[in-house]
């Protein structure tokens, strides 16, 4: 019998621009073992995030980078191989955070048993993790959304922005989602329920979220930056919320944006209409989340919250995938099987 390896994907040098698959390099170790104290995980799946595209940078962030050599970082589903735990025996199912990588060990702290009984264990990673969360605390924290106000949602076809339009509408409110393609509006607007869905890839962009927000915008839900941004500016009410939960089209940049400084108008509409505009992370309010399970697993037992899911098989289709994520090419939550 073979011996088995640890298959991990390692940062082999960092971007410049738009990651390539050469950015990253497979390698293989020995399986490890766990010592007093630890246990052993087999990866099941992986999630793909933009915020990985971040961690490939060098220099200050709100994480640490990875480094040149490390093993990328990741949240995951795994299944407990080994244990010299009390807490976890074999064959536990968890969520946990070990990165592209086969196995992992771990001593147990940020590892959270999961029950397959509750929901599928990839929502885990999904309606029911990190972007589920996401969603719910940047609009319950920040964009407070009351009925009968407008909440408009960029990339709301993806992970995040497709939970916060469906809960701005539980909310009683109008929800407009932005997204790359005729096939992800109509996904937007025929299967989550949202009243519109713009796609910024057509030349009358801003004309068409215009009308579809006749009241203008009370919330808007940050997750694209650039020209999206520059559509729903002039559309924001007095007094409106902006989470700023992510910044997409700008994650490859390598200089900054030519053009006209229009920071001193912004900053002008900013106190002229009292807006609040917030950068947050999830874990800003990891607090909260049992409040999260409770509210929202029940929505997504009764379908009253959609979600969509795609797969990639094989660690080592896992750059492909989050270059391709990083190039607007996902639709709904990309995870990728690394075993069963």
């Amino acid at each position: 019998m073979s011996e088995r390896k640890n298959r991990q994907i390692a940062l082999a040098t960092r971007p410049q621009g738009e990651p390539k698959e050469s950015d990253f390099r497979l390698i293989e170790s020995p399986v490890p073992e766990p010592g007093s104290g630890q246990m052993r995980l087999r990866t099941l799946y992986l999630s793909l995030d933009p915020y990985m595209r971040g961690r490939m940078n060098a220099g200050p962030s709100y994480a640490p980078a990875v480094e040149v050599g490390g093993v990328m970082v990741g949240g995951t589903v795994c299944r407990v191989e080994a244990s010299n735990l009390d807490q976890f025996q074999v064959g536990d199912i968890v969520v946990a955070y070990t990165g592209w990588q086969d196995y992992a060990l771990s001593d147990g702290r940020g590892v959270h048993k999961l029950d397959p009984n509750f929901a599928p264990v990839t929502t885990a990673l999904g309606v029911l993790g990190m972007p589920g969360m996401t969603a719910w605390t940047g609009l319950r924290n920040i964009g407070q959304p009351q009925p009968g106000e407008t909440v408009v949602v960029a990339a709301a076809s993806g992970p995040v922005g497709s939970v916060v339009g469906q809960l701005a509408k539980i909310k009683g409110c109008t929800a407009v989602g932005i997204a790359g393609g005729e096939r992800k509006c109509r996904y937007v607007v025929d299967e989550l329920g949202l009243d519109a869905c713009i796609d910024h890839r057509r030349g009358d962009f801003a004309d068409q979220l215009r009308a579809a927000c006749p009241q203008g915008i009370d919330v808007y839900f940050e997750n694209v930056g650039g020209a999206v941004f520059d559509a729903v500016l002039p559309l924001l009410n007095t007094f409106a919320r902006v989470p700023v939960c992510g910044l997409v089209s700008q994650y490859n940049a390598t200089e900054p944006p030519r053009g006209v400084d229009r920071v001193p108008q912004l900053m002008q509409q900013v106190l002229t209409k009292r807006w609040t505009l917030r950068g947050f992370i999830v874990f800003d309010f990891a607090g909260q989340q049992s409040d999260f399970l409770a509210e929202v697993g029940p929505w997504v037992r009764q379908g009253r919250i959609k979600y969509r899911e795609v797969i990639i098989e094989g660690l080592e289709n896992a750059p492909r995938g989050l270059i391709g994520l990083l190039r607007g090419e996902n639709f709904g939550k990309t995870l990728v099987r690394v075993a069963t």
